[in-house]
């Protein structure tokens, strides 16, 4: 039974750390997503995209130039490579100037050289969620003014010390 409550507990930890993850900002911030490749490989490309943009994509960034071919217009002079020369393989995206248009799931791919590899293809390395509020309003607030029951941050860290705090009990019993 505690191996169980364990495995629950594990389980549910592993979610938390992905809604950490995402990310909620007011319009008109710039915003940086994370993305961190494996930097004792080197780095061919890089290519930021959102699924709702079709062939279309948020950055490419290959042969140290960006590719504004297929970029979506919406990016177009307001995106950016925290580092272009990706050193510790960061490849973290900087999204200026952020609307409420740039909500969304932002994926970060990746192709690297390895040894007795000819062609390098793009990987997934991350995923990001974004949020975007408009001015005047934050997180736990709703859109007449008034708060939330709640806010997701607490309820998750509520949770989180609950199960702590049962699991600690089943060990102790």
């Amino acid at each position: 039974m505690a191996t169980s409550a364990s495995l629950c507990c594990f389980m549910f930890l592993g979610v938390f750390v992905f809604v950490s993850a995402d990310q909620e900002v007011i319009s008109g911030q710039n915003v940086t997503l994370p993305c961190h490749a494996n930097s004792k490989i080197p780095i061919i490309a890089v290519k930021w995209s959102r699924a709702d943009l079709g062939e279309k994509y948020v950055l490419f960034y290959r042969d140290e130039q960006f590719v504004p071919v297929n970029q979506h217009p919406s990016f177009k002079n307001r995106v950016d490579l925290q580092d272009k020369e990706m050193k510790d393989g960061d490849v973290s995206l900087i999204l200026k100037n952020v609307t409420i248009n740039d909500a969304g799931t932002y994926e970060c791919q990746v192709a690297q050289r390895e040894p007795n590899q000819e062609i390098a293809n793009l990987k997934i390395i991350n995923t990001s969620k974004l949020s975007v509020v408009p001015p005047g309003q934050t997180r736990g607030h709703t859109e007449d003014g008034g708060k939330e029951a709640g806010s997701v941050g607490l309820k998750v860290g509520v949770t989180v010390f609950s199960l702590l705090f049962v699991v600690a009990v089943g060990f102790a019993v």
